[in-house]
This record gives structure tokens, C-alpha cells and sequence, in this order.
């Protein structure tokens, strides 16, 4: 086992970029464009919620129980707050090896038509392994500086105590090497570790293609 390795595990622990509450990111299949291709609609996946620690092993399992499906196409729509750092690098690394394509978006239950999605956090480091990453330009992407939150007890008080961790150096190492590997520029991450983790910031058409995170079309 590499010593990077036991260093991304160790860290995967402490680090997550905190998003609003959602669900654990589920999988699933969806048909585009049910209302105008009959029988031979495109079958796509569908990946939503908060990505965590087996969301790349979750990832994999569902492709494998899906088979020989004849009309699966190698695309994954994405739309996710964020979760965990590690997490999403390992579930961009999945997407890297598997070929697949990643379309910030979501489709609609109704007709099959693609609508805006999210990719918030976290979430940007699943992105990059797209073989391909297409973000509409209705669909968001932002960043922000990663933390964790760490309780502990005020020993004058006995209240619990929340307070917020940041990397020291580890995970930034990590990520722009990771970055890198993936084709898009270290400068999003520098960008992410600089913006308050109060806020997201939202990535510009022009920062997208400047950094070469993705296109607006497949």
C-alpha cells in the first residue's frame, strides 16, 4: 500500500466540504428523450445526493448489476451538494477509469428532458474524472475552502463544543496532484482554498473553460 495512499485515508476522516443536508448519493437509470424516441431512447445514470465514503464502491456495484443493458449509454448526470473530499476523488477516479461522461444536470421525470443541476463542493473533484464534463449553461458549479467539524466538551462549562478544522497542507497537496492527473488547472483549487467556506463560488462560463473544468456541450 503506497504511503499516499494511507495519507488520503487518514485524511479522508477529518476532511469533508461540508454541504447543506441531503441524501447520501443514490444511482439510478433514466430514459432521455422518452417523449420523441419510442423504443430507442438513451438510458443514462443518474447520480444524486451527498457523496460519502462508498459512493464510488456504490457506484460500480450498480453499473455491474445493470448487466448487458443494450441502451446504457456512458453517461452520468450529476447533480450533488458536495460530501466528501477523498470520497469524491475516489468516485472521480471510478468515472476516469469506467470512460464515462459527466453532465452537470438532471432529467426530468416527465418527457425526459435535461434540466439544471448542481455541483456544489466536494462534488467539483467527482466532476473532473469525467472523461468528458459538459455543465449547461443553466447549471451550477462552486467551490469553497474544505473543513471539517470537530466536537469537543468546554471543561469550565461541560457544554459541547463545535468548531471547524482545516487541512494543513495534506489535502491541498492531494487535490492538486489529483487536479492535475485529471486535466483541469491547479488554479481551481487554489481558488477554492482561498473562498470562504461561508459562502460558495460560483464558477463563471469563462473560469470553467479557463481551467478546463468542462463545456457547455457534450
Amino acid at each position: 500500500m503506497s504511503r499516499n495512499f494511507v495519507l488520503l485515508l487518514a485524511l479522508a476522516a477529518l476532511f469533508a466540504a461540508p454541504s447543506a443536508y441531503a441524501e447520501e448519493m443514490s444511482f439510478r437509470l433514466a430514459t432521455m428523450g422518452s417523449a420523441h424516441c419510442a423504443d430507442h431512447c438513451a438510458r443514462v445514470i443518474v447520480a444524486e445526493g451527498e457523496i460519502v465514503e462508498d459512493s464510488a464502491d456504490a457506484f460500480v456495484s450498480f453499473l455491474r448489476n445493470q448487466g448487458r443493458e443494450t441502451e446504457l449509454r456512458g453517461i452520468v448526470l450529476l447533480d450533488s451538494p458536495g460530501g466528501r473530499v477523498v470520497a469524491s476523488m475516489q468516485l472521480g477516479q471510478a468515472l476516469r477509469r469506467l470512460g464515462m461522461a459527466v453532465i452537470v444536470a438532471r432529467v426530468e421525470q416527465e418527457g425526459g428532458a435535461l434540466v439544471s443541476g448542481r455541483c456544489y463542493s466536494a462534488c467539483v473533484y467527482a466532476l473532473m474524472g469525467g472523461r468528458r464534463r459538459v455543465i449547461p449553461h443553466q447549471s451550477r458549479v462552486g467551490v469553497h475552502r474544505m473543513f471539517n467539524y470537530v466536537d469537543g466538551v468546554d471543561p469550565t462549562s461541560g457544554e459541547t463544543l463545535r468548531e471547524r478544522r482545516y487541512d494543513d497542507g495534506g489535502m491541498r497537496r492531494a487535490l492538486l496532484r489529483y487536479s492535475a492527473s485529471m486535466g483541469v488547472s491547479r488554479d481551481l483549487i487554489a481558488l477554492a482554498e482561498r473562498t470562504s467556506p461561508d459562502r460558495v463560488h460560483l464558477l463563471s462560463a469563462a473560469e470553467i473553460a479557463r481551467w478546463r473544468l468542462g463545456s457547455p456541450k457534450l
